[in-house]
């Protein structure tokens, strides 16, 4: 069974960015909102996501029997 952040949609590093990007602009908003409460779960979103998605996050074996 694979975690959810195994999942191939979080393959391309550039998905990996957008989301913790997008967590992180959504926290500015609930901010600039004057929502400091939803602010700071955005960012607890965003700090979650950075570490699930950018650092812990190990890419899939190199399958070498596998021909695209």
């Amino acid at each position: 069974m694979t975690k959810d952040n195994e999942h191939p949609f979080f393959h391309p590093l550039w998905r990996r960015i957008a989301l913790v990007a997008f967590c992180l602009v959504w926290a500015g908003i609930e901010f600039a909102m004057d929502s400091p409460t939803w602010g700071m779960i955005m960012l607890g979103f965003s700090a979650y996501a950075a570490w699930q998605y950018l650092f812990s996050y190990a890419p899939p074996p190199v399958d070498a029997d596998k021909k695209d």
